[in-house]
């Protein structure tokens, strides 16, 4: 049995197949959008017209060890391979859940029929895998040349409050306008029922995949779907010396976009990306007018746990969390050492303190608009590195010159880190741990 390593070929196997035995395979959603894009697609699905489930199964039993992704929907996958294998259904919605629907699977339905319970129109076009021809029963491809992302029922449209969230998340990657008849009916969807996994997938997808994600915040805002934390940025002005952008969401979203261009170079893509969405929501907190300016002083640690608790209604994972958190704190201090030319025990004290050091350089640069600092930034960033290489005191070293183990020895080992990072030497380093506990010890 041969192993595919081309979905576009194995499609291809499996059409001819189908059309041997009367039936008939189309492309359909993202792949047909890609194409109409001019853009190669990862996202290989078809679904194969005028075959029972049955014979469809055992079809693609020939083309390797075939199983069924799922028995109410009618998928059909194969292993080693990505593709999906769709029958056509109607679908109706039986309650609140994503997975509440009655499916009736019918590989006699005509295609337009089932393109129409598509979300939107871009994703509703369908392309014959054996003769290329594109089926374009709602204008897809017009609103795709346009820019648009126009939903394709009314009817049903509403069926899968998500769509809201992916109306949002296309025209962010797509750089698109949402149609005005499509925001309309979002802003009477029901979206309390949605897992927070599912809407958190959408998030990600804009901040990984979009040159301009921040317009995946606009539009939810214009939906009446932005959370609360970033709505109190909007309401939070910003000193126009400083930033002649304007309030503290409209920064926000200008720092996203930078933030996206340098994305590709974080150690942690998405965590890089939620630190660069939630830097500044602190500033609500503080922002105050002193002597005729406004200020926000110490914002990023009022920040820092408000930006947790916000990533908490979307996720556990607790690195993820334990480094936005930690970014958000730090976000400021790579621009001031900086300007200020600080001394390395400075730069060394703040790289020390940060979960990824050069994703906090990469975030000083998207807050800042400009990398003027970077290069100071780099070179201190190798001199923590060669000061990490040289020898520090551990806590063997404090047991063997006679200090007890206990609950003192955490706090006497981040004050040697301490002392290694202002420059002194290992050995004096202990000497001078030695005498301050047994000061202490007096």
């Amino acid at each position: 049995m041969p192993v595919w390593g081309d979905d576009i070929a194995l499609a291809r196997a499996i059409a001819q197949k189908a059309q041997s035995l009367g039936g008939r395979a189309y492309f359909v959603g993202g792949y047909v959008r890609d194409v109409a894009l001019g853009v190669q697609s990862k996202d290989v699905d078809l679904e194969v017209y005028g075959l029972a489930p049955e014979a469809l199964f055992a079809l693609m039993g020939e083309f390797g060890e075939a199983y069924e992704k799922g028995a109410a929907f009618r998928v059909f996958g194969l292993k080693h391979s990505e593709i999906d294998v769709a029958m056509p259904r109607r679908e109706s919605r039986t309650g609140a859940g994503h997975r509440d629907f009655a499916v009736a699977v019918d590989p006699f339905l005509p295609p337009q029929v089932a393109a129409s319970r598509r979300d939107f129109t871009i994703n509703a076009m369908m392309m014959d895998v054996l003769s290329g021809e594109i089926l374009d029963f709602f204008g897809g491809r017009r609103d795709l040349q346009n820019h648009i992302i126009r939903h394709v029922s009314d009817a049903s449209f509403a069926d899968d409050a998500l769509r809201a969230y992916r109306a949002a998340q296309f025209a962010a990657r797509l750089e698109a306008t949402v149609a005005p008849e499509t925001v309309a009916l979002i802003r009477q969807m029901d979206v309390s029922a949605l897992s927070r996994e599912r809407v958190f997938d959408e998030m990600k997808k804009a901040l990984l995949r979009a040159a301009r994600p921040g317009d995946y915040f606009f539009w939810l805002r214009a939906f009446g779907l932005l959370p609360q934390p970033l709505l109190a940025l909007e309401r939070t002005p910003q000193d126009p010396r400083f930033h002649p952008e304007g309030d503290v969401l409209t920064h926000t979203l200008q720092v996203l976009e930078r933030a996206a261009a340098l994305r590709d170079r974080a150690a942690f893509p998405l965590y890089f990306m939620l630190a660069a969405l939630c830097h500044d929501m602190g500033k609500p907190a503080v922002t105050a007018v002193r002597d005729g300016r406004i200020v926000a002083y110490r914002h990023e640690e009022e920040g820092a746990p408000i930006a947790r608790a916000f990533l908490e209604t979307l996720t556990d994972e607790s690195a993820l969390l334990r480094y936005v958190e930690n970014m958000v704190l730090l976000h400021m201090r790579p621009n001031q050492l900086a300007q200020d030319r600080s001394r390395p025990k400075s730069t060394r004290r703040m790289f020390d303190a940060a979960v990824c050091p050069e994703d906090l350089i990469l975030l000083s640069m998207a807050d800042a608009g400009n990398a003027e600092h970077e290069p100071f930034l780099r070179e201190r960033l190798e001199d923590y590195r060669a000061m990490l290489r040289l020898p520090m005191v551990t806590g063997r070293d404090l047991l063997a010159a006679g200090i007890p183990a206990g609950p003192h020895m955490s706090a006497l080992l981040a004050r040697a880190r301490t002392l290694h990072f202002a420059g002194m030497r290992q050995e004096l380093v202990l000497q001078t741990l030695l005498q301050e506990y047994r000061q202490r010890a007096r």
